[in-house]
């Protein structure tokens, strides 16, 4: 099953719309203003494509009025939030006010190693993890971790790949999703997330970049 597409750090509307074009899965917005690629004002409509708010230690009510204000379908916790915070979201985002099931990704960074006991308390609320490399910044670093710290997946949670993918990585992507049966990450890895290194400058993405990745990691993993 080929896998999905996220495309994150958007900020200026035109090139939304170009982007959205492409048809990706996902669309991320950075709603943390120490960030370049912070979102602030209205998005166009992005039929299909699966809007997801980007937080990073944000209050939980904060992160409720901007679901609501851009009706969003995702959001993305990238701050280190407890299992309790998640927990606590998780419960408003099924609340009646919302008309349909808003997705929750816990985000968690790594370089060469990994302790999976982490993800233990987060697996009754999360319904996806992202596995982003760890650097300065809470994302946007622009370098991949070490694929093969996924081997041993131990959870059935899926997940997002992301971390530094940039147009030079679409083969080691494919190369990472066929890597059967010895790679248990493959059976569950869901949907890769691109940001910074399809950029002209920051929240800008490259639109025949983007066209020239997604067409390749989808027609070679079928």
């Amino acid at each position: 099953m080929k896998p999905k597409l996220k495309v994150c750090g958007m900020k200026y509307p035109d090139n939304m719309l170009a982007v959205a074009a492409l048809q990706p899965d996902y669309m991320g917005f950075i709603f943390y203003d120490r960030s370049p690629r912070y979102f602030e004002g209205e998005m166009p409509k992005l039929p299909g494509i699966k809007k997801t708010g980007v937080f990073v230690k944000a209050p939980v009510n904060d992160i409720l009025v901007k679901v609501r204000q851009h009706h969003l379908q995702a959001v993305q916790l990238h701050g280190g939030e407890s299992a309790e915070f998640c927990r606590e979201l998780a419960l408003a985002l099924s609340g009646d006010t919302f008309q349909s099931k808003v997705e929750l990704i816990k985000v968690f960074s790594m370089l060469d190693t990994f302790d999976f006991e982490q993800l233990k308390p987060f697996e009754d609320t999360a319904d996806y993890f992202l596995f982003d490399t760890k650097g300065k910044l809470p994302g946007g670093n622009g370098y991949t971790f070490d694929w093969r710290v996924l081997k041993n997946y131990p959870s059935k949670k899926p997940f997002f790949l992301s971390g530094g993918i940039g147009p030079e990585e679409a083969d080691k992507v494919l190369a990472f999703l066929e890597n059967q049966p010895d790679n248990r990450g493959t059976d569950y890895c869901y949907a890769i997330d691109v940001n910074s290194r399809f950029e002209i400058e920051p929240g800008l993405k490259n639109t025949e970049k983007l066209k020239e990745f997604k067409s390749k990691i989808s027609c070679q993993h079928q």
